[in-house]
């Protein structure tokens, strides 16, 4: 083969070659602490997934009845004995721990996260080809370059949660759909509404992503078209079946087991905060404008909007999808940052649409428009590192060397106090089901099961009164272990 011809198939692939590069730079990049404990940023709820995956490890799968250590009222206001935990459809969790109990040379945690960066890199590709499809080529790599290299996106996508997981499913069933409406082959419907069901299981909130599916069919049909093709609407309503009903069922099931399911009302306006002030400056400020953007990044992002044309307005819509999801999920979105990680495909795309225009620049100086490109994008990256790099810290050491001495010392089948204002990554380092808090007396408590009271505040009041209560099995400058079934006599 000539030089000649390698060259023109180089050119032909630069795509597919650059993104090789951005998929390796992706993973990469997520390997970033990979090792770390689980109690870095929003550990608690990581510890709360790791568990449900560590029980299916040590017990067996069983998907109907997924359980974890917290037994407290903390999460829905009952007495959870059984400690069920009824969030999210458990497809993470069984992945999680298939693949540590087969391939023991990988410890347990680092699958964990290695579980949300493949999950992550397979939405990188989907967001490649939706951009490829709407923005060309050039659109797709940068739309892929974006998501993967977003330093918010990095951390969020190499955590022990099931969102990175629900990201891909969602944008699998995008790119069906997609395919669907360019070729009309009913088969790419149904594969889109199967990858949809698996990502509604795991999280409700991924319907926000038809939005954009929506205008692609009114785009095609119009809004009577739909309804006068009786064909269309049948295959329409299967689809939306295959989405809801396997949702349905999840939840009439969950509904027997009101003590395993977190209060969720909450999440919409519990607080009140929607459309307030405090909103705005939450959502569009500090997160979308700082923490994801770095200020910088609003640049390529507000031309991209700006740069939509009335023909293909798909990633406008997918985003105007985003931005009803964050202001119907009002208050979660504003007190959890890392449910912003529906939005990054997106603003990722968007972005991309406004790097195109400002590179192509035809109503500004072209060589300044670059230039501004290239400063905006390095600032945008390099902000959203120095704001992402306090996720990676670990606080409190001391949670470990205490959760190593209570499953030195009590039996497996004990059930611990650990109290952590209620946080479960210092119950889920003691491998033992129990109280992150102490959510009634000490008393009550112990009639409950407890055996073993482990704390590392030593000076909290509950700590003080009762170790002059029960026996102090172990104690350092960190932490204190006392055996419950054993009082001081008086």
């Amino acid at each position: 083969m000539s030089n000649k011809t390698i060259r023109s198939k180089t050119r032909q692939n630069i795509e597919y070659i650059l993104l090789a590069i951005i998929l390796l730079a992706g993973f990469l990049v997520r390997l970033y602490k990979i090792n770390n404990p689980v109690a870095d940023w929003h550990a608690f709820r990581q510890a709360d997934t790791a568990s449900v995956s560590r029980l299916y490890l040590e017990n067996g799968i069983n998907l109907l009845l997924p359980r974890y250590y917290d037994l407290s009222s903390t999460q829905s206001r009952m007495f959870n004995p059984q400690g069920y935990r009824f969030v999210e459809f458990p497809i993470y969790n069984a992945t999680h721990a298939i693949l540590a109990k087969y391939f023991t040379a990988i410890p347990f945690e680092i699958w964990g996260r290695l579980v949300s960066v493949f999950f992550a890199l397979g939405s990188g590709y989907l967001v490649f080809l939706i951009g490829k499809r709407f923005l060309g080529k050039w659109g797709g790599v940068l739309s892929s370059f974006f998501f993967l290299l977003l330093p918010y996106n990095v951390y969020f996508t190499r955590v022990i949660l099931p969102e990175p997981m629900a990201v891909f499913f969602s944008l699998a069933g995008v790119y069906c759909f997609i395919k669907y409406f360019d070729e009309e082959r009913y088969l790419f419907l149904y594969v889109s509404g199967i990858w949809f069901a698996l990502g509604l299981l795991i999280k409700p909130v991924i319907l926000f992503y038809t939005i954009p599916l929506v205008y692609l069919l009114l785009q095609k049909y119009g809004f009577k078209g739909i309804f006068k093709n009786r064909r269309l609407l049948v295959k329409l309503l299967v689809y939306s079946g295959i989405i809801l009903v396997p949702f349905i069922l999840w939840r009439a099931w969950m509904s027997r087991f009101p003590a395993g399911i977190p209060e969720w009302k909450w999440m919409f306006n519990g607080d009140g905060i929607r459309f307030r002030p405090a909103f705005f400056r939450w959502i569009f400020v500090e997160r979308i404008g700082k923490l994801i953007l770095g200020y910088w990044g609003l640049i390529p992002f507000v031309l991209g909007i700006l740069a939509t044309v009335k023909k293909n307005l798909f990633n406008l819509m997918f985003f105007i999808g985003m931005l009803f999801y964050v202001t119907i999920f009002a208050t979660v979105n504003v007190r959890h940052d890392y449910y912003q990680i529906y939005l990054i495909p997106a603003i990722a795309l968007l972005l991309a649409q406004g790097a195109i225009y400002m590179w192509k620049s035809e109503h500004f100086n072209r060589v300044l428009s670059r230039i501004i490109l290239i400063f905006s994008v390095l600032i945008m990256l390099g902000m959203g590192a120095f704001q992402v790099k306090e996720f990676y810290k670990i606080n409190h050491p001391e949670i470990f060397e205490a959760g190593k001495a209570i499953d030195r010392i009590a039996p497996k089948n004990a059930i611990i106090v650990a109290p952590y204002n209620g946080d479960t990554t210092f119950l889920y380092y003691t491998k033992r089901r129990g109280w992150p808090v102490v959510d009634n007396s000490i008393d009550e408590i112990i009639k409950r099961g407890a055996t073993y009271y482990v704390s590392i505040s030593l000076n909290d009041t509950d700590t003080l009164n009762s170790s002059k209560r029960f026996k102090t099995v172990e104690k350092t400058p960190d932490y204190i272990i006392l055996d419950l079934t054993k009082p001081i006599a008086k």
